[in-house]
C-alpha cells in the first residue's frame, strides 16, 4: 500500500481529524488519527494489517511466534496483524496503571514476539508494553503501528515498522499556538493523562 492509499483509507473512514487534540502523551496537536475509526471495518483493518505485515522484513516475519498489542488501542490492529502472520495475538491492558497480561494470557519460554500499536507518538506505551512482553518471559524482536507519528525519532529498542509516517507537529502545554488556544482541546484517546 502506498501512503495515499493508507491516508485514502483514514479519510474515508473519517479517522483523520482536525481540531485540537490532548494526546495521550500530554502533548497538544491540531490533526488527530482516530484508529478505532479506520479499524472499525474489519475488511478495511484486515487490508491495512496485511500491507503491515507485508512491510515487516521477512528475516524478523519467519521468526514470530506470538503478536502482542497494548490495550485498548491496539486490540483491533494487534488481532488483525496476528491473522496476517498466522500467528496468536494477545494484549496487555492497564488494570492497575501497569501494563500486564491477563485473562488467561501467558507467552511461552523462547516466544519470539512482534509488539504491535495502532499509532505511536512518542513511544511511551510501545516501551511499557514490550517492558511488560518481556516481564512475561516473551522476547520482543519486532515491533510495528499503523502510523508512526514520531516524525522518524521513535527508539524502541528493536526494529520498528509503520504502515505510514505523518509528522504533524505537537506541542507541549506551554507551547500551543495561539490558533489552537483559541479552541478547546478535546481528549480523543483512551489513556488517562500523565
Amino acid at each position: 500500500m502506498t501512503q495515499d492509499e493508507v491516508l485514502a483509507e483514514f479519510r474515508a473512514s473519517e479517522a483523520l481529524l482536525e481540531g485540537h487534540f490532548l494526546l495521550s502523551s500530554g502533548r497538544h496537536s491540531g490533526h488527530y488519527l482516530q484508529c478505532a475509526r479506520v479499524l472499525m471495518n474489519p475488511a478495511r483493518a484486515a487490508r491495512l494489517a496485511g500491507a503491515l505485515a507485508a512491510a515487516i522484513p521477512a528475516t524478523l516475519r519467519g521468526q514470530l511466534t506470538r503478536v502482542v498489542s497494548p490495550a485498548m488501542g491496539g486490540v483491533i490492529i494487534g488481532h488483525e496483524m496476528g491473522r496476517a502472520l498466522g500467528l496468536d495475538a494477545l494484549f496487555v491492558e492497564r488494570p492497575t496503571g501497569t501494563f500486564e497480561l491477563r485473562r488467561g494470557f501467558r507467552l511461552e519460554p523462547g516466544d519470539q514476539v512482534l509488539m504491535v500499536e495502532d499509532v505511536v507518538t512518542t513511544g511511551l506505551s510501545s516501551r511499557e508494553a514490550i517492558k511488560a512482553i518481556e516481564a512475561a518471559g516473551g522476547e520482543v524482536i519486532a515491533a510495528a503501528a499503523l502510523v508512526d507519528r514520531s516524525g522518524g525519532t521513535v527508539d524502541l529498542g528493536v526494529p520498528f515498522t509503520a504502515l505510514i509516517a505523518l509528522d504533524f507537529p505537537t506541542y507541549a502545554a506551554d507551547e500551543i499556538p495561539p490558533h489552537l488556544q483559541a479552541i478547546p482541546a478535546v481528549k480523543p484517546g483512551s489513556r488517562a493523562q500523565p
